[in-house]
């Protein structure tokens, strides 16, 4: 705990760096993170570098990699984001790798692993043991595959696929 609390502190003039230094449309370039609040960048602002949540993590938005336990933003990702659970508010063009669940509220492009996945719309890839989607232009592979909306089936086992 002294480590992490050592870290934010010699991390935290990044966060103060003049405004000048910082790319305000592409976010602050790194955030670290114990829970929201306790995190160098505000939820309100977006990363556009680095962001690692310790136990949970909250921003607007993630251009890069993120990683943490468990990561939300409420808006997009492009990139990579790899945790336990991650929820998108947005829409999402990367690989978004879970151990547990990656959920996209928007569109999703990419690879979307996890054992549940969910997106509204999927243009990609999904992998895992229950993958969800309203419309797909691709692949399902896992044990219970979704597709709301033009798959093959509305749910097959073991692989489902839509190509518009």
């Amino acid at each position: 705990m002294r480590r992490l609390a050592l870290a934010l502190a010699l991390l935290a003039p990044l966060a103060a760096a003049p405004a000048a230094a910082r790319a305000s449309s592409d976010g602050q370039p790194i955030s670290l993170g114990l829970v929201t609040p306790i995190q160098i960048v505000p939820e309100a602002q977006g990363i556009g570098g680095f962001r690692f949540s310790l136990i949970y993590g909250n921003n607007a938005f993630v251009k890069g990699f993120d990683l943490g336990l468990v990561a939300l933003t409420s808006g997009g990702v492009t990139g990579v984001q790899w945790g336990a659970v991650s929820i998108v508010g947005g829409n999402f063009t990367g690989w978004q790798g879970n151990w547990i669940v990656s959920m996209t509220s928007g569109s999703f492009e990419g690879l979307q692993m996890g054992l549940y996945n969910q997106a509204n719309h999927v243009k990609g890839l999904q992998l895992g043991l229950v993958n969800y989607a309203v419309t797909m232009e691709g692949v399902q592979i896992g044990l219970v595959n979704i597709i709301q909306k033009g798959g093959m089936l509305p749910v097959f086992p073991f692989f489902n696929f839509s190509f518009k």
